[in-house]
Protein backbone atom coordinates (compact mmCIF):
# COMPACT_ATOMS: atom_id res chain seq x y z
CA UNK A 1 0.00 0.00 0.00
CA UNK A 2 0.99 3.64 -0.45
CA UNK A 3 0.64 5.87 2.57
CA UNK A 4 -0.88 9.33 2.85
CA UNK A 5 1.47 12.30 3.14
CA UNK A 6 2.52 13.21 6.71
CA UNK A 7 0.45 15.57 8.80
CA UNK A 8 2.06 14.67 12.14
CA UNK A 9 5.59 14.97 13.46
CA UNK A 10 7.06 13.07 16.40
CA UNK A 11 9.82 15.06 18.14
CA UNK A 12 11.83 13.29 20.82
CA UNK A 13 13.57 14.67 23.90
CA UNK A 14 13.53 11.68 26.23
CA UNK A 15 17.20 11.29 27.14
CA UNK A 16 19.24 12.29 30.18
CA UNK A 17 21.37 14.92 28.37
CA UNK A 18 24.26 14.06 30.68
CA UNK A 19 26.73 16.23 28.72
CA UNK A 20 24.80 19.31 29.87
CA UNK A 21 24.60 18.48 33.57
CA UNK A 22 23.87 20.06 35.96
CA UNK A 23 21.48 22.35 34.04
CA UNK A 24 19.62 19.41 32.45
CA UNK A 25 18.72 17.90 35.79
CA UNK A 26 16.16 20.70 35.89
CA UNK A 27 15.66 21.82 32.27
CA UNK A 28 15.16 19.39 29.34
CA UNK A 29 17.80 19.65 26.65
CA UNK A 30 15.22 20.73 24.09
CA UNK A 31 14.35 23.71 26.29
CA UNK A 32 17.85 25.18 26.21
CA UNK A 33 17.64 28.59 24.51
CA UNK A 34 18.61 29.59 21.01
CA UNK A 35 18.07 33.34 21.05
CA UNK A 36 14.82 33.91 22.96
CA UNK A 37 13.33 30.53 22.00
CA UNK A 38 14.07 26.97 23.11
CA UNK A 39 15.78 24.66 20.64
CA UNK A 40 12.64 22.58 20.29
CA UNK A 41 10.63 25.61 19.13
CA UNK A 42 12.96 26.03 16.16
CA UNK A 43 12.29 22.39 15.28
CA UNK A 44 8.52 22.84 15.62
CA UNK A 45 8.58 25.96 13.46
CA UNK A 46 10.49 24.05 10.79
CA UNK A 47 7.72 21.43 10.81
CA UNK A 48 4.93 23.99 10.62
CA UNK A 49 6.60 25.78 7.71
CA UNK A 50 6.54 22.47 5.82
CA UNK A 51 2.81 21.95 6.36
CA UNK A 52 2.81 19.66 9.40
CA UNK A 53 -0.43 20.09 11.34
CA UNK A 54 0.15 18.23 14.61
CA UNK A 55 3.19 17.82 16.86
CA UNK A 56 3.76 14.89 19.23
CA UNK A 57 6.50 15.50 21.80
CA UNK A 58 7.99 12.45 23.52
CA UNK A 59 9.76 13.60 26.68
CA UNK A 60 10.90 12.48 30.12
CA UNK A 61 8.46 12.39 33.04
CA UNK A 62 10.44 15.22 34.64
CA UNK A 63 10.31 17.30 31.46
CA UNK A 64 6.62 16.80 30.74
CA UNK A 65 5.35 19.51 33.10
CA UNK A 66 7.95 21.96 31.78
CA UNK A 67 6.89 21.41 28.18
CA UNK A 68 3.21 21.59 29.08
CA UNK A 69 3.79 24.89 30.85
CA UNK A 70 5.75 26.37 27.95
CA UNK A 71 3.21 25.51 25.27
CA UNK A 72 0.01 26.02 27.28
CA UNK A 73 0.55 28.57 30.08
CA UNK A 74 -1.14 31.83 28.96
CA UNK A 75 1.12 33.89 31.26
CA UNK A 76 -1.76 36.23 32.11
CA UNK A 77 0.17 38.09 34.79
CA UNK A 78 3.00 38.96 32.40
CA UNK A 79 0.51 39.86 29.69
CA UNK A 80 -1.40 42.22 31.99
CA UNK A 81 1.79 43.90 33.15
CA UNK A 82 3.20 44.40 29.65
CA UNK A 83 -0.10 45.70 28.25
CA UNK A 84 -0.43 48.15 31.14
CA UNK A 85 3.04 49.48 30.27
CA UNK A 86 2.32 49.74 26.57
CA UNK A 87 4.84 46.98 25.84
CA UNK A 88 2.43 44.48 24.29
CA UNK A 89 4.84 43.92 21.41
CA UNK A 90 7.03 41.99 23.83
CA UNK A 91 4.20 39.55 24.45
CA UNK A 92 3.73 38.77 20.75
CA UNK A 93 6.29 35.96 20.89
CA UNK A 94 4.30 34.28 23.70
CA UNK A 95 1.06 34.55 21.75
CA UNK A 96 2.77 32.94 18.77
CA UNK A 97 3.62 29.90 20.89
CA UNK A 98 0.12 29.70 22.34
CA UNK A 99 -1.33 29.77 18.82
CA UNK A 100 0.69 26.81 17.57
CA UNK A 101 -1.41 23.94 16.13
CA UNK A 102 -2.11 20.89 18.27
CA UNK A 103 0.81 19.78 20.43
CA UNK A 104 0.45 16.48 22.30
CA UNK A 105 3.02 15.77 25.01
CA UNK A 106 3.68 12.18 26.13
CA UNK A 107 6.40 10.34 28.05
CA UNK A 108 8.46 7.46 26.76
CA UNK A 109 7.04 3.99 27.42
CA UNK A 110 9.10 2.76 30.42
CA UNK A 111 8.81 -0.85 29.27
CA UNK A 112 10.95 -0.14 26.20
CA UNK A 113 14.74 -0.53 26.26
CA UNK A 114 17.18 2.35 26.12
CA UNK A 115 17.85 3.66 22.61
CA UNK A 116 16.91 6.39 20.15
CA UNK A 117 14.16 4.23 18.63
CA UNK A 118 12.20 3.88 21.86
CA UNK A 119 10.74 7.42 22.01
CA UNK A 120 9.43 7.00 18.46
CA UNK A 121 7.97 3.59 19.30
CA UNK A 122 6.22 5.24 22.27
CA UNK A 123 4.16 7.37 19.87
CA UNK A 124 2.76 4.39 17.95
CA UNK A 125 -0.77 4.76 19.35
CA UNK A 126 -0.99 8.35 18.08
CA UNK A 127 0.00 7.58 14.48
CA UNK A 128 -2.69 6.89 11.89
CA UNK A 129 -2.20 3.44 10.32
CA UNK A 130 -2.56 4.72 6.75
CA UNK A 131 -0.41 7.84 7.06
CA UNK A 132 3.32 8.54 7.00
CA UNK A 133 4.81 10.74 9.71
CA UNK A 134 7.89 12.84 10.38
CA UNK A 135 10.31 11.82 13.14
CA UNK A 136 12.85 14.27 14.56
CA UNK A 137 15.49 14.33 17.26
CA UNK A 138 15.06 17.62 19.11
CA UNK A 139 18.77 18.38 19.34
CA UNK A 140 19.21 18.80 15.57
CA UNK A 141 18.37 22.24 14.16
CA UNK A 142 18.29 23.19 10.50
CA UNK A 143 18.85 26.77 9.38
CA UNK A 144 17.69 27.98 5.99
CA UNK A 145 15.61 25.58 3.92
CA UNK A 146 13.45 23.22 5.98
CA UNK A 147 14.71 19.63 5.94
CA UNK A 148 11.16 18.53 6.73
CA UNK A 149 10.04 20.23 3.51
CA UNK A 150 12.81 18.41 1.64
CA UNK A 151 11.48 15.10 2.97
CA UNK A 152 7.89 16.01 2.10
CA UNK A 153 8.96 16.87 -1.44
CA UNK A 154 10.87 13.58 -1.68
CA UNK A 155 7.72 11.73 -0.60
CA UNK A 156 5.82 13.28 -3.51
CA UNK A 157 8.49 11.85 -5.80
CA UNK A 158 8.68 8.47 -4.07
CA UNK A 159 5.04 7.83 -3.18
CA UNK A 160 5.80 4.15 -2.54
CA UNK A 161 8.27 4.98 0.23
CA UNK A 162 8.34 2.98 3.44
CA UNK A 163 10.88 5.44 4.83
CA UNK A 164 12.96 8.41 3.69
CA UNK A 165 15.98 9.51 5.68
CA UNK A 166 17.50 12.97 5.66
CA UNK A 167 21.27 13.00 5.29
CA UNK A 168 24.22 15.34 4.82
CA UNK A 169 27.95 15.01 4.28
CA UNK A 170 30.16 15.18 7.37
CA UNK A 171 33.96 15.19 7.73
CA UNK A 172 35.30 11.66 7.25
CA UNK A 173 36.55 11.30 10.81
CA UNK A 174 33.12 12.28 12.23
CA UNK A 175 31.04 9.60 10.48
CA UNK A 176 31.63 7.34 13.51
CA UNK A 177 29.20 9.57 15.44
CA UNK A 178 26.28 8.92 13.07
CA UNK A 179 24.57 6.30 10.94
CA UNK A 180 26.45 6.07 7.62
CA UNK A 181 24.42 6.02 4.40
CA UNK A 182 24.97 3.80 1.36
CA UNK A 183 22.62 4.78 -1.46
CA UNK A 184 22.22 5.25 -5.22
CA UNK A 185 22.51 8.99 -5.84
CA UNK A 186 20.47 8.70 -9.06
CA UNK A 187 17.46 6.78 -7.76
CA UNK A 188 17.93 7.80 -4.08
CA UNK A 189 17.26 4.16 -3.13
CA UNK A 190 18.93 3.30 0.17
CA UNK A 191 21.16 0.21 0.11
CA UNK A 192 22.53 0.28 3.63
CA UNK A 193 22.55 2.15 6.92
CA UNK A 194 25.13 1.36 9.61
CA UNK A 195 24.98 2.93 13.06
CA UNK A 196 28.24 4.56 14.24
CA UNK A 197 30.73 2.71 12.00
CA UNK A 198 34.48 3.08 12.16
CA UNK A 199 35.44 5.63 9.46
CA UNK A 200 37.37 3.01 7.50
CA UNK A 201 34.27 0.78 7.40
CA UNK A 202 31.73 3.45 6.41
CA UNK A 203 30.19 3.19 2.95
CA UNK A 204 30.27 6.98 2.62
CA UNK A 205 30.63 10.20 4.57
CA UNK A 206 26.90 10.79 4.25
CA UNK A 207 25.40 10.85 7.73
CA UNK A 208 21.80 10.19 8.59
CA UNK A 209 20.72 12.75 11.16
CA UNK A 210 17.59 13.68 13.07
CA UNK A 211 15.15 14.09 10.16
CA UNK A 212 13.11 11.11 8.99
CA UNK A 213 9.92 10.45 7.09
CA UNK A 214 8.58 7.12 8.34
CA UNK A 215 5.52 4.96 7.86
CA UNK A 216 3.74 2.79 10.45
CA UNK A 217 5.70 -0.20 9.12
CA UNK A 218 8.64 1.00 11.23
CA UNK A 219 6.78 -0.08 14.38
CA UNK A 220 7.07 -3.72 13.29
CA UNK A 221 10.79 -3.46 13.94
CA UNK A 222 10.88 -1.00 16.85
CA UNK A 223 10.24 -3.69 19.43
CA UNK A 224 12.26 -4.77 22.50
CA UNK A 225 13.35 -8.02 20.82
CA UNK A 226 15.24 -6.02 18.19
CA UNK A 227 17.87 -4.37 20.33
CA UNK A 228 21.25 -4.11 18.64
CA UNK A 229 24.57 -2.44 19.35
CA UNK A 230 25.10 -1.90 23.11
CA UNK A 231 21.71 -3.57 23.72
CA UNK A 232 19.93 -0.41 22.57
CA UNK A 233 16.89 -0.04 20.33
CA UNK A 234 18.25 1.87 17.33
CA UNK A 235 16.06 3.63 14.78
CA UNK A 236 18.76 3.17 12.11
CA UNK A 237 18.66 -0.61 12.59
CA UNK A 238 14.85 -0.64 12.33
CA UNK A 239 15.03 1.35 9.09
CA UNK A 240 17.69 -1.05 7.79
CA UNK A 241 15.20 -3.91 8.17
CA UNK A 242 12.92 -2.12 5.66
CA UNK A 243 15.67 -1.75 3.05
CA UNK A 244 15.01 -5.14 1.37
CA UNK A 245 11.64 -3.79 0.20
CA UNK A 246 13.51 -1.47 -2.18
CA UNK A 247 11.25 1.33 -0.99
CA UNK A 248 13.53 3.12 1.44
CA UNK A 249 15.16 6.31 0.19
CA UNK A 250 17.82 8.80 1.27
CA UNK A 251 17.46 12.52 0.64
CA UNK A 252 20.37 14.94 0.89
CA UNK A 253 18.79 17.97 2.52
CA UNK A 254 19.68 21.56 1.67
CA UNK A 255 19.48 23.56 4.89
CA UNK A 256 22.39 24.02 7.29
CA UNK A 257 22.19 21.19 9.81
CA UNK A 258 23.73 21.88 13.21
CA UNK A 259 23.53 19.66 16.26
CA UNK A 260 22.94 21.10 19.72
CA UNK A 261 23.56 17.76 21.43
CA UNK A 262 26.77 18.74 23.21
CA UNK A 263 28.00 22.03 24.72
CA UNK A 264 30.51 22.85 21.98
CA UNK A 265 28.11 22.35 19.09
CA UNK A 266 25.26 23.95 21.00
CA UNK A 267 27.40 27.07 21.43
CA UNK A 268 28.15 27.14 17.70
CA UNK A 269 24.47 26.74 16.82
CA UNK A 270 23.60 29.53 19.23
CA UNK A 271 26.26 31.76 17.71
CA UNK A 272 25.11 31.03 14.16
CA UNK A 273 21.53 31.93 15.05
CA UNK A 274 22.66 35.13 16.79
CA UNK A 275 24.82 36.32 13.91
CA UNK A 276 22.07 35.65 11.38
CA UNK A 277 19.01 36.86 13.28
CA UNK A 278 19.61 39.08 16.27
CA UNK A 279 19.70 42.91 16.08
CA UNK A 280 22.83 42.90 18.28
CA UNK A 281 24.77 40.64 15.87
CA UNK A 282 27.21 43.45 15.00
CA UNK A 283 28.09 43.86 18.68
CA UNK A 284 28.80 40.13 18.95
CA UNK A 285 31.00 40.19 15.86
CA UNK A 286 32.92 43.15 17.27
CA UNK A 287 33.41 41.38 20.59
CA UNK A 288 34.71 38.24 18.87
CA UNK A 289 37.05 40.31 16.71
CA UNK A 290 38.57 42.09 19.70
CA UNK A 291 38.76 39.17 22.09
Amino acid sequence: MNYKAPKKAVITDAGFASRFLPITKTIPKGMLPIGNRPVIQLVIEECLSAGIEEIILVVTPEGKTIYEDYFNNPAEKAKKQLYSQGKQDRFASVERVLNFPKITIITQDPSLPYGNGSPIASAKGLIDPDEAFIAIYSDDVVYGQSAVKDLMDAFEKHSDARAIIGCQLVPHEEIKKYAAVDYDSNTEVLHGLVEKPAPEDAASDLASYGRYLLTPEIFTHLIPENTGKDDELWLAEAIAKLIPTGQVYAKQTNGLWMTTGDPANYTLAQLKYTLDNEPYAADVREFIKNN
